[in-house]
């Protein structure tokens, strides 16, 4: 991952670790092109519709400003079940169970480095006071389901076929 991009995850995290402080669990992505801009969602997590119609206008807005670059950040539920398999859930207020922890789950996209995932673990503290960890970038083999966060944003942003007309093309 490029300094660029680096600063771009650091800066999405940021934003949704106060918004996780406050009690908020938006998705956020934050896109930079001709000029940048961070986008939010408070339905992404109720339901997939919610999430791929939101990651579907995040990618209509990053073709609209040329986007170089990409990250999209989540506040998720992980749940590790044996063998080795990790599934996710919505946050929710209750307790979490054995197995599960709450984390940010993000993915990056730059024009010249690819894709990266990741994820910011954390904790909290009797008060209910989220504790943050540094974010990670797996370095292991990812296959991201089509239930993945970023998984619709990327499908849609690389789709030539969802490119909007542009201005005194055909048809103008």
């Amino acid at each position: 991952m490029n300094a660029e991009t680096a600063d771009l995850l650091f800066e999405v995290v940021e934003r949704l670790e106060k918004s996780i402080v406050a009690r908020d669990c938006p998705a956020m992505v934050a896109v930079e092109g001709r000029r940048k801009l961070v986008l939010s969602d408070y339905d992404y997590l109720r339901d997939d519709a919610s999430a791929v119609a939101f990651e579907k206008r995040a990618a209509s807005k990053a073709r609209e400003v040329g986007a170089v670059r990409w990250v999209i950040a989540v506040p998720q539920v992980w749940v590790f079940t044996p063998p080795s398999m990790v599934s996710v859930r919505a946050v929710s207020n209750h307790p979490l169970r054995e197995g599960e922890q709450e984390a940010i789950t993000w993915m990056s996209f730059d024009q010249d480095e690819g894709v990266d995932y990741g994820r910011v673990a954390y904790a909290r503290r009797p008060s209910g006071e989220p504790v943050f960890e540094e974010p990670e970038m797996f370095r292991v083999g990812i296959r991201p389901t089509e239930a993945s966060a970023g998984y619709t944003l990327l499908q849609a942003f690389l789709d030539e076929d969802e490119t909007e007309p542009t201005p005194g093309g055909a048809g103008s």
